[in-house]
């Protein structure tokens, strides 16, 4: 089965990822992991309050996971997978898709403001394009739920 790869953040344009990704993969039979990363700067102060700190955002993730996962099931009938790391995102990105040979696309989000498409889109669809083996689909912010059902 081949799986789409979204990046569970906390950003509005994971929402339109998410959207199109659990519609194409319902309508295809795909499959979708939802890709959270954790920055390891966050657990660098204090080695004692590191492994709390660490333990309390995983928690943080699998709580955010399980109500988008109750949603796609819900909504699509399907079921995604959790991956968490933890380090810089693009490198994290990365490496997940090399280890992953079901990952056949990564579907991420653009803001809807005027400032960019986000430093995400931007450092994969960038200077990292060519460490990826796999497609990246770019869901515009502008677009409507609509917009994003229909072009699924």
């Amino acid at each position: 089965m081949r799986k789409s790869l979204i990046i569970l953040d906390d950003t509005p344009e994971m929402l339109n990822a998410m959207r199109f990704a659990a519609s194409r993969a319902a309508k295809t039979g795909g499959g979708i992991v939802m890709l959270a990363v954790i920055s390891s700067e966050e657990f660098q102060h204090f080695m004692g309050v590191a492994d709390v700190m660490r333990a309390e955002a995983h928690e943080k993730v699998e709580a955010h996971f399980q109500i988008f996962k109750d949603r796609m099931e819900k909504r699509e009938g399907i079921t995604p997978t959790l991956a968490i790391r933890e380090g810089d995102q693009v490198e994290q990105i990365i490496d997940y898709v090399t280890s992953d040979p079901e990952v056949g696309v990564i579907v991420l989000g653009a803001a809807a403001d005027k400032s960019g498409p986000g430093p995400l889109v931007t450092a994969l669809t960038g200077r990292r394009l060519n460490d990826l083996r796999v497609p990246i689909t770019v869901v515009p912010g502008s677009m409507s739920k609509e917009d994003i059902l229909a072009a699924s």
